[in-house]
């Protein structure tokens, strides 16, 4: 493995936080332990036996501990940041962390119920736990506020609240227009929110509008601003889209097994098919056609600016073969090629890079940097140790998720995250957790178009030669890897 350990000195990390930030740091209180919300145990043996305190001190640490588990969200200490501060929200069995996105130490360990996972809100600093039947909350305490050309940064304690909204089978979340869609399966009922409004101290999650879809389904929906929206069809044939007032403006049944939405330049909404994408231009569907019988494209990757949408490409229909080919479905051509990377992948092993770069981790350990246009392969790194995809989709795997130029890496195996600089090729930074990590998102902090009133397209962007973070106005990562179809006739397992 290719390890390079490196302080924050390194040029990537500066660069990623190197956003000049002004005012006053409004965190008068410095940090104590007590301050920290949901912050892992202490590690046994810290200066303390239970055989050498009397009854008065282990009164003052069980009040100390009381003290820290009643903090409220709205008592966090805040402090101003020098630019954004990426966090990661890992999930694992039973629980939930938080974690620095640059040290990649746990700032938050939270206990959740049962098997959950975990979607990026789409305002840049929340995340929706699916967790039983709800949706819940959790504040990942990094967040970006415009202020003129350029925005103030700031960070707090993470926080996983109880604010949620109830529903069967929660699933697919897409942020859009500053509006986010959350989708329950078990009803193919869909609720639109203002993504301005998320927060941790509500009593719920206020919708601002309600929708029902022609009928149950592992489906997903996409809400515009003016309250149009697409949403995909009761037997996953296809998608419908509907203007603000619900009358249906264009129908396509030309997309078997529907799944894995993703947005593209100009107003593009593309979803996989078992043959090809079906896309969305605003005006009209338009299917693009891999020429094959089967060849499912189960998730979609875009890139901001690309043409291009990075997609996994499945074969074999009953799922026993694994996938060593990726499809590049270019909705400018309306072609749709394939690269074939040599070696197994799964779906939480793609992923797209600073300059639209398609990134495949191979269970091989290599990882692929593609160029989307030409599919000529750039480069590959060595980044872990070979390793095989487990058979149930529940079982942690290697997932990748990109910020910019920074890589994150779960290596479930050895119970570490691996920070990854691209433009160095190198790993710079490896966390050890004391969990076996699942799912991962990326949040950096930066105010979101559609989320602030005060965005502007200008600020906020492209420091020092780097731009690090591509999904302003729709978050791939939302949905990207939710392909856990509950329908029988999928068996394979391709979630």
């Amino acid at each position: 493995m290719n390890k390079k350990m490196s302080t924050l000195t390194s040029v990537a990390l500066i660069s990623a936080l190197a956003l000049a930030a002004c005012g006053d740091d409004n965190g008068e209180a410095e940090e104590t332990e007590e301050d920290q919300v949901g912050t892992a145990d202490a590690e046994d043996g810290d200066d303390h036996d239970d055989d050498d305190h009397d009854d008065d001190d282990h009164g003052h640490e069980e009040e100390e501990e009381d003290e820290a588990e009643a903090l409220e969200p709205s008592d966090r200490p805040t402090h101003e940041a020098g630019g954004p501060q990426p966090r990661l929200v890992v999930t694992y069995d039973g629980g939930v962390a938080v974690l620095d996105g640059v040290s990649i130490e746990v700032l938050g360990d939270f206990d959740a119920e049962g098997f959950v996972r975990v979607n990026k809100a789409g305002d840049g600093r929340h995340a929706f736990l699916s967790e039983g039947d709800s949706f819940r909350l959790i504040d990942s305490g990094t967040w970006g506020v415009p202020h003129g050309d350029h925005d103030d940064f700031y960070t707090t304690d993470p926080y996983l609240s109880d604010v949620t909204l109830d529903g069967e089978t929660p699933a697919h979340v897409v942020s859009h227009d500053g509006i986010g869609a959350l989708f329950f399966d078990g009803t193919g009922e869909y609720h639109a929110i203002d993504l301005s409004e998320l927060d941790v101290e509500a009593d719920a999650i206020e919708t601002i509008a309600d929708y029902e879809t022609e009928g149950v389904h592992h489906g997903v929906a996409v809400v515009n601003e003016d309250g149009s929206r697409l949403e995909t069809l009761e037997d996953r044939s296809g998608a419908r889209f509907l203007d603000a007032d619900g009358e249906e403006i264009a129908r396509s049944e030309e997309c078997p097994g529907v799944h894995g939405e993703a947005a593209g330049p100009e107003g593009i909404i593309a979803v996989g098919c078992e043959d090809g994408v079906l896309v969305w231009d605003g005006a009209e569907f338009e299917k693009l056609s891999t020429g094959e019988e089967y060849s499912r494209i189960g998730n979609l990757f875009p890139a901001e600016g690309s043409p291009v949408f990075l997609g996994d490409y499945r074969t074999d229909p009953d799922g026993e073969e694994p996938m060593t080919s990726v499809a590049l479905a270019n909705v400018e051509t309306g072609e749709i090629t394939t690269v074939d990377v040599g070696s197994p992948y799964n779906w939480r092993n793609l992923q797209r890079g600073p300059e639209g770069e398609a990134l495949v981790l191979t269970e091989d350990g290599q990882l692929h940097i593609i160029d989307p246009e030409t599919g000529e392969t750039l480069d590959q790194i060595q980044v872990l140790d070979e390793w095989t995809e487990p058979e149930e989709w529940q079982t942690p795997r290697p997932a990748i998720r990109a910020n910019g130029d920074l890589l994150y890496i779960t290596d479930p195996d050895s119970q570490q995250i691996h920070l990854l600089d691209l433009a160095e090729g190198e790993i710079i930074a490896t966390g050890e957790v004391d969990f076996v990590p699942n799912e991962i998102i990326v949040l950096d902090g930066r105010a979101v178009e559609g989320v602030s009133s005060d965005y502007d397209d200008d600020h906020g962007h492209d420091h020092d030669g780097h731009d690090h973070d591509h999904d302003h106005d729709h978050d791939d990562d939302d949905h990207d890897d939710h392909d856990h179809d509950h329908d029988d006739e999928d068996d394979d397992h391709d979630h």
